[in-house]
């Protein structure tokens, strides 16, 4: 078995509204055991057999499909294994406890959308946020003031990287592990 961590995009924002024992209940109808929801945002920790890289992807598939047809939404999901999420904790480069900051983690399952989300990076104010690489992430620090606003956040909210990205605050992720 092993110890898995989808991460909704879009649910519980923009009229997407599934309970977390809802989620949970989908999960465990794909198969799924010791089934975990990670607050209200789209969070959840699973076990299942395998899976490899072929079979990680048809199960990223399969859920995206199950939560579309359930939920009635186009469901995009980033599927990664909880050592993974782990790896990618530990490598944050920015000081997470910052004052004022926001530490962020962007997974995607595109290379390609991280890459040109990537570029936008040496044209930030690092005064109000900085973008850098990680192993197949990016990591991003914002101050908080800026949140929302920050130019960084609105290039990652456009409609091109919504099907292959999600964001999630490093505490979200910490509770996840």
């Amino acid at each position: 078995m092993t110890r898995c961590v989808a991460l909704l995009r879009g649910v519980n924002v923009g009229g997407v509204t599934i309970k977390p024992a809802d989620l949970a209940e989908l999960f465990r109808a794909l198969g799924a055991d010791n089934v975990r929801t990670v607050l209200a945002s789209g969070n959840v920790v699973f076990d299942m057999d395998g899976p490899d890289d072929a079979a990680q992807a048809a199960l990223k598939a399969r859920i995206e499909q199950a939560l579309g047809e359930r939920f009635g939404y186009d469901a995009w999901i980033v599927l990664e294994t909880l050592d993974r999420v782990r790896q990618v904790i530990d490598g944050f480069p920015f000081d997470a406890a910052r004052d004022g900051w926001h530490p962020y983690v962007m997974f995607s399952s595109s290379p390609s959308s991280l890459a040109e989300l990537l570029e936008a990076a040496p044209g930030l104010d690092p005064a109000d946020e900085s973008v850098v690489a990680g192993d197949g992430v990016l990591y991003w620090h914002c101050r908080r003031a800026v949140g929302s606003d920050s130019p960084f956040s609105k290039l990652a909210a456009k409609a091109r990287f919504r099907s292959s990205t999600t964001n999630r605050n490093l505490r979200t992720l910490q509770k996840l592990a």
